[in-house]
């Protein structure tokens, strides 16, 4: 389900979080979460190279 255009920040940052919190896959993970597990971590980068600025 997506978020709610009004609260799409703020529910995605605790998802994120949670992501952030269990970053080491098992051994036993699926191809398919090895490849988001990747997809995520650039997503973040290309992220943080366009709009870490914003950050203060």
């Amino acid at each position: 389900m997506s978020n709610m255009s009004y609260c799409r920040f703020e529910n995605t940052v605790h998802d994120l979080q949670d992501c952030y919190d269990n970053m080491y896959l098992s051994e036993d993970a699926s191809e398919e979460e090895k490849r988001a597990y990747k997809n995520l971590i650039k997503l973040c980068c290309d992220i943080a190279d366009e709009f870490g600025e914003d950050v203060e």
